[in-house]
């Protein structure tokens, strides 16, 4: 039964999560602990599941010309350098004021994907600038990831958003950047820890064809409009889930 309800749950939130390039550990994590699985290990699952919706999400987006890669590859590859840092740190941070400092963002970031709005004339990001800022961007983000435990698309989608990309290139870069981060953490919780195969087997699968739906039904049904008010509602559902953990 387990599995059967994972892979249902896994289904929806990566159908929903992939449409705003996100992953789903934030959400999958405390979902599976609740349902019995050890906490170490339904966190490298998390990312595991991370890293494979948000690749075929970021298939779906290449193909559309929502990636993009002069921003995205410096910021995924910042964030591998970043998460070891943070990990590194994360026995001396307090975790709950971490913790309620990062839902007190998100809050915020929500709130700027409903009400900014560029000015009109306003320029995208210069490309002497993209490589700095994909840096910049990547490296808090796998900071603050180490810290967590999760992939850092929370952070990096609202800020390359204010940094100057329209919403589908921000979802669709972040997709690219989190596959790379999430696949990292991956590797190294998993090297000192276990896995529940089968369970990982059949998230897996889901988590694929939830994100291969939703990342199909965001790129050609959704507008930019739609997909921002989806985003500040799910960083706002992410940012509750933090403070519910808290309570």
């Amino acid at each position: 039964m387990l599995y059967v309800v994972s892979a249902l749950v896994v289904l929806g939130l990566s159908g929903l999560m992939s449409m705003a390039g996100l992953g789903v550990a934030f959400l999958v994590v405390p979902l599976l602990y609740w349902m019995g699985v050890p906490l170490s290990e339904a966190a490298s699952t998390g990312l595991l599941l991370n890293a494979i919706s948000l690749s075929f999400a970021t298939i779906t987006y290449w193909r559309a010309g929502l990636v993009n890669v002069a921003v995205g590859a410096p910021v995924g590859v910042a964030a591998i350098v970043g998460a070891p840092i943070g990990a590194r740190l994360a026995p001396h941070v307090p975790k709950t004021m971490l913790l309620v400092l990062f839902a007190a963002f998100l809050v915020f970031a929500g709130a700027m994907m409903l009400f900014y709005r560029r000015a009109a004339g306003s320029r995208s990001i210069p490309r002497s600038a993209e490589l700095g800022m994909g840096a910049g961007v990547g490296g808090a983000a796998g900071v603050l990831g180490g810290l967590l435990g999760v992939g850092g698309g929370n952070l990096i989608l609202p800020v390359l958003h204010l940094y100057g990309l329209e919403a589908k290139v921000a979802a669709g870069t972040t997709a690219l950047a989190v596959v790379f981060s999430s696949l990292s953490g991956f590797l190294g919780r998993v090297s000192v820890g276990s896995l529940d195969v089968p369970l990982v087997v059949v998230c897996s699968v889901a988590a694929a064809i939830g994100s291969l739906v939703g990342s199909r039904v965001m790129a050609s049904r959704v507008s930019t409009i739609q997909l921002k008010q989806l985003i500040a509602v799910l960083l706002w559902v992410v940012a509750a889930s933090i403070l519910i953990g808290l309570l």
